[in-house]
């Protein structure tokens, strides 16, 4: 049975005689067992409103039960336009598509304490953030609202200043006399919050509860009109309420219609001075949701701003990572008015990767970076699902084992140079190789496969040994073909372009040469059809650093298209080079924004970063971070770990920090840390056991959705936490290194 929800606009429908007929107008409709017709060789629901609309729904993939709009979620997808939005003002910062990125984060002080929260707020202007979000969770943190603003004024500081709402609608009243955007949690605003309970709802019970929200949530809209502020109807994933997900399920379907109802309310007291987002923890799913509301905005007609963020993103690399995989995939595609990296560190650190991913997003918009049009047939927006590419098999003769070449779950690829084949031992270690007696052995975060540009002349015995080594515990050593063919390693991976191969140039090497072939992806769909006849071990996709006109992101998406269309099953590794002296911060950002915008589509089946100059580990673990960040291989402890707030009871930072040193050898595990738990237990959806702030000084543990022990007192509550792990079988001690 396929179920949607059709926008605002639409009358109710019904069934009559077996067809359809229209009934009063109504904000929800839930529709099921609709007749389709057909288009294009697909099954579309083609609804007509009152006004002789036309919105047609389809599956967002075959048998799939969801059903989206077959209108776009983004201005093109083949190219980087930004979408066109409203303009909505926040203070005297304007939101849009007609202006730049804006910038901000959130303060981590106790909100009462105003002059720590007033220097806070001065130290994170300084820093260029365009806006900060304070939480005000009750009366008395909206009393000193007012202080922090007019003391921030007589300093001459007018950043204007966001209220984080949860559960209280009496507090967003009383601040919306002082601050300037008010964010609402649709999930907790005027529901209570949610126990998991799978609830029964008639029309008529539904229609109740949206009533219900409607009479808390008007005097807010009415509020902001009257002063002129902003809101940011905000959905977590992690707090939706029961309602919601007896209804649509913990999903992003469920994340949109969430914020939905919110909108409609805004849309019929007549406010538009408002923006969306659609955070979780998961850079997946955060893609999904935001997709699924830009297609629902395009399908009723909207253009209301977006605020990016990945909620709970962790800090360091990790947390930079995540926010760069979720918010850089939609700047790809022209999404996104205001950013918020959300990290577990002081705020002001937030704002410099903030703005390197703006300028990203604004560069790529500018050039309207891309590749020439093409139809795009077999990406899914909506629905996760990867494309495995067929792994190497073993052929008759062969006199390694080339099967280890790649990973299932995601392969790391990288590139060795001569100087390191010197110290074969240092080699080993740099590429996580296990050591017994100076042999490498692979374990699950050692590297698959090398790419060695130059090979060690023939009279270098060590070196050639070392590259043996590698190869005879089933690592790949990819090669380019002019190296192979004047100084030939045995059963090495020969990598050509198209050139070579239409050139024939490859077949001066022996029979039964394992080949890679390296594409660009926007070449002319005849030079690609070499490929029908190549029997290749990968593809590698990779441009030019120096490569200004054409986006990676979408030639990648038109390579991925011509190899559905053909049904060529190669696996695609992600080759990235980056220009010599570029910024850490950049790599990361880059790689999460190019690479990362890829596989959350389920596009691609590892990463080769190349970087000169640039620490060998710090790319391995990149390459690692990345795959983990988009659900992939998972090859280290995984931590979900919020901001930290007013709200926080505990030392995030300091908790985090210990907690991390103690349990980051748990390949598999994950573990979500909260200075407490205002967005919910759904926050930790993904998490297998939780470290929540319960109450100052307390500490309650989880597992999954689920409280255990409530009540810890702080000093035990880490040895607590490991003996829970410990409990459900998930403990591994150390490794303790020769």
């Amino acid at each position: 049975m396929a179920t949607g929800t059709l926008p605002t606009s639409f009358v109710g429908l019904k069934n009559k005689d077996n067809g359809l007929s229209f009934t009063k107008s109504v904000d929800f409709v839930k529709v099921c067992d609709l007749p389709r017709v057909k288009s294009q060789k697909q099954k579309v629901l083609v609804v007509r409103n009152s006004s002789s609309e036309i919105a047609e729904f389809q599956a967002a993939s075959e048998g799939s039960p969801l059903l989206v709009p077959r209108q776009k979620y983004c201005e093109s997808v083949h190219k980087t336009v930004r979408r066109k939005t409203r303009t909505v003002m926040v203070g005297n910062v304007a939101i849009g598509s007609e202006h730049p990125i804006r910038i901000q984060t959130m303060t981590t002080s106790d909100t009462k304490d105003v002059a720590a929260t007033v220097e806070e707020v001065m130290r994170i202007a300084d820093k260029g953030a365009d806006l900060v979000r304070i939480t005000v969770q009750g009366r008395k943190e909206a009393d000193a609202a007012f202080d922090i603003k007019n003391t921030l004024v007589q300093k001459n500081y007018n950043i204007p200043l966001v209220a984080d709402i949860h559960f209280a609608p009496a507090v967003a009243l009383r601040v919306a006399e002082c601050f300037d955007k008010i964010r609402v949690n649709p999930g907790n605003f005027a529901d209570r919050r949610a126990q998991f309970e799978q609830l029964e709802y008639t029309e008529d019970d539904y229609q109740k509860e949206l009533e219900h929200i409607e009479k808390v949530f008007t005097p807010l809209v009415e509020k902001c009109k009257k002063y002129g502020r902003a809101m940011r109807i905000g959905t977590n994933h992690g707090s939706l309420s029961d309602r919601i997900m007896s209804y649509y399920g913990d999903s992003p379907r469920g994340m949109v219609e969430s914020a939905f109802e919110f909108a409609r309310i805004c849309r019929k007291l007549d406010f538009h001075n408002f923006v969306f987002s659609m955070k979780a923890s998961n850079p997946v799913i955060m893609v999904q949701a935001y997709r699924l509301l830009l297609s629902e905005m395009y399908a009723a007609g909207w253009d209301y701003p977006l605020h990016l963020g990945v909620t709970e993103a962790g800090e360091g690399e990790d947390g930079r990572m995540k926010s760069a995989i979720g918010i850089g995939t939609l700047l790809q595609d022209g999404l996104g008015d205001t950013i918020r990296v959300s990290l577990t560190e002081p705020p002001e650190l937030e704002i410099d990767p903030c703005r390197r991913l703006a300028q990203l997003g604004t560069k790529a918009a500018n050039l309207q970076l891309g590749v020439a049009p093409f139809e795009e047939k077999h990406r899914r927006y909506f629905d996760f699902q990867r494309r495995s590419g067929q792994l190497p098999l073993q052929k008759e003769g062969d006199e390694v084992d080339y099967r280890g070449v790649l990973h299932r779950d995601g392969s790391v690829l990288m590139s060795v140079s001569l100087d390191q084949l010197k110290t074969p031992e240092l080699l080993y270690k740099s590429l996580a190789a296990k050591l017994v007696v100076g042999m490498p052995f692979k374990d699950l975060a050692t590297v698959d496969s090398i790419l060695v540009r130059e090979l060690p002349p023939l009279d270098d015995i060590d070196a050639r040994l070392a590259l043996k080594r590698l190869i005879d515990v089933s690592m790949g050593v990819l090669t380019p073909l002019s190296e192979q063919l004047t100084k030939p390693l045995p059963n090495a991976i020969v990598v050509v372009n198209l050139k070579e191969l239409s050139s024939g140039a490859y077949k001066l090497l022996p029979e039964g040469t394992r080949l890679a072939v390296s594409v660009r992806g926007d070449e002319p769909y005849e030079e690609l059809d070499i490929l029908k006849d190549v029997d290749a071990v990968m593809l590698l996709h990779h441009l030019p650093s120096t490569e200004e006109k054409v986006s990676r992101v979408h030639a990648a998406r038109r390579l991925f298209d011509y190899l559905e269309d053909n049904a060529l099953t190669f696996p695609v590794i992600h080759h990235i080079e980056f220009q010599e002296g570029v910024h850490r911060d950049d790599l990361v950002i880059g790689a999460g924004s190019n690479a990362g915008a890829l596989l959350v589509d389920g596009l691609g089946d590892g990463l080769l970063l190349e970087a000169p100059a640039q620490d060998f580990d710090f790319l391995r673990n990149t390459s690692f971070n990345l795959l983990q960040g988009c659900r992939m291989r998972n090859t280290k402890t995984e931590y979900v770990s919020c901001p930290s707030c007013g709200r926080t009871l505990f030392d995030l930072q300091e908790i985090s920090a210990e907690i991390r040193e103690k349990t980051s050898h748990l390949p598999g595990v994950s573990i979500a840390i909260m200075g407490c738990i205002v967005n919910g237990p759904g926050e930790m959806a993904d998490a297998d056991f939780g470290y929540v702030g319960g109450a100052p000084g307390k500490i309650d543990l989880y597992v999954g959705k689920t409280v255990v022990k409530r009540g810890i007192e702080q000093a035990t509550a880490t040895d607590a936490l490991i003996q829970l792990i410990k409990d459900h079988g998930r403990w591994v001690e150390p490794e303790v290194e020769e």
